[in-house]
């Protein structure tokens, strides 16, 4: 069993995400511990959320308040309601959370049994729960629910996954320096990026950015690179580190070796079905797939999420888009969008998407392709493109898709995209209300 806990500060949206599925019935409250009980056993938001708020008035400071944990059993495991409110309650206690309120949602939308468990990590007294050595205790309590209701173990290799994981670089746990360099001297390795540009995309991923610097020392001209860390806005929240610091493999004549050695890679591979390289066609696919079936940014990447495609769309101060980029980690390939294909352009999702100026596609009969595989990957299963996952609603988290992928992913790839689109709605309703 794997169990994921995630951290907000928005209580509301994560009830609201989690009783929506119960409202269209794909979902059900299987256990609710310490909340306020209706007549009718039926709960609102509002109703579940009025449990909670003596906790949240008690302690203000502590930002990230709001628990949202889900327990995957392996999917071979067939585990009843009553099972799963023994393990949940277990779960939570073994975890300190034991005398909390929480509610714990059954998910029903997807062939992949699952709970989804929301609560809060401060106590009636308005202390914040420790949770020192969370991921840890997490696992061990894992394995002692695994034996106890004998579910399928978790193997080794599933134990270690999150240790393959590039995590993002948290620039208030210190020790930035380490940080960066666990990323970028292993970026390359795995992923082809053909410029700078499409660099800076894949590090975004993982907060970092680089810049060129250039100018005369001693009547030579020099250049070389600077990396940072960024904050979740995208700003550069630490002084630069040089990229010799590194090694030699993070710095500019390095990754230029790197540009030419991908673009080899990734030229033009005619074959008697295509001339273009199957990498790219099979991206190219499922990008025009995603354009003619949504409308808006913010389910084009969930889409494309689902897929282990990430979208990174810069923006100006204006709003208006000036670039695309495409991370596929299924081939592990960064393509900048006009380099895609000119209708994959900037200024095609901008006039899309700001200004509902719907794109031309050209009907095309492309055979489908396999995934291309690079070294590393040739011993994965055969898949067919882009539909590596058997859970494309809403848990779109790294354990299934660090398995298909072969074990490389950044940890925020592991967001749920459906949720955090669902939170964005509700604070646009918010904002509607007070400007009435």
């Amino acid at each position: 069993m794997i169990a994921k806990i995630g951290r907000s500060s928005n209580l509301y949206g994560a009830l609201a995400y989690n009783n929506l599925k119960v409202e269209k019935e794909n979902g059900q409250i299987l256990f609710a511990n310490k909340i306020i009980e209706t007549p009718s056993g039926h709960y609102s938001v509002a109703q579940l959320a009025q449990s909670f708020e003596p906790y949240l008035i008690a302690n203000r400071n502590t930002e990230k308040h709001t628990l949202h944990i889900s327990l995957n059993p392996d999917p071979k495991d067939k585990v009843s309601d009553e099972k799963f409110r023994e393990l949940a309650e277990q779960y939570m206690r073994e975890m300190g959370y034991g005398e909390q309120p929480f509610v714990v949602f059954k998910h029903t939308d997807i062939d992949r049994s699952h709970i989804h468990i929301v609560s809060v990590c401060v106590n009636e007294e308005g202390k914040k729960i420790s949770d020192k050595f969370e991921k840890r205790r997490s696992m061990n309590v894992c394995r002692e629910l695994e034996r106890k209701y004998h579910l399928i173990p978790a193997t080794d290799k599933e134990r270690q996954k999150n240790d393959k994981i590039f995590h993002p670089v948290d620039y208030k746990a210190g020790d930035i320096k380490s940080q960066i360099a666990s990323v970028i001297r292993h970026l390359p390795k795995y992923y082809q990026f053909q410029t700078l540009g499409e660099y800076n995309a894949l590090l975004s991923l993982f907060h970092i950015t680089t810049e060129k610097v250039q100018g005369e020392l001693q009547g030579k001209f020099q250049q070389g690179l600077l990396y940072f860390a960024l904050n979740d806005k995208g700003e550069k929240v630490s002084h630069p580190f040089k990229a010799s610091l590194f090694g030699k493999d993070a710095g500019i004549s390095a990754l230029e070796l790197h540009f030419e050695k991908s673009k080899e890679t990734l030229k033009i591979h005619p074959t008697k079905q295509t001339k273009i390289h199957p990498t790219k066609q099979t991206l190219k696919s499922a990008v025009t797939m995603a354009l003619q079936s949504t409308s808006d940014e913010q389910t084009f990447k969930k889409q494309l999420a689902e897929q282990g495609i990430n979208v990174i769309v810069r923006k100006n101060d204006a709003g208006r888009i000036y670039g695309m980029t495409f991370i596929d980690h299924n081939s592990k390939t960064v393509w900048n969008g006009s380099r895609l294909g000119k209708e994959f352009s900037a200024n095609i999702f901008n006039d899309y998407w700001n200004n509902n100026i719907k794109p031309e596609f050209k009907e095309t009969n492309q055979p489908q392709q396999k995934i291309s595989q690079s070294n590393d990957e040739e011993n994965l299963p055969s898949k067919k493109p882009h539909q590596l996952f058997d859970f494309l609603n809403t848990d779109k988290h790294e354990d299934g898709l660090i398995e298909a992928l072969g074990g490389l992913l950044p940890e925020a790839q592991g967001e749920d995209y459906e949720e955090l689109d669902f939170a964005n709605k509700m604070k646009k309703k918010r904002k509607h209300k007070r400007g009435q």
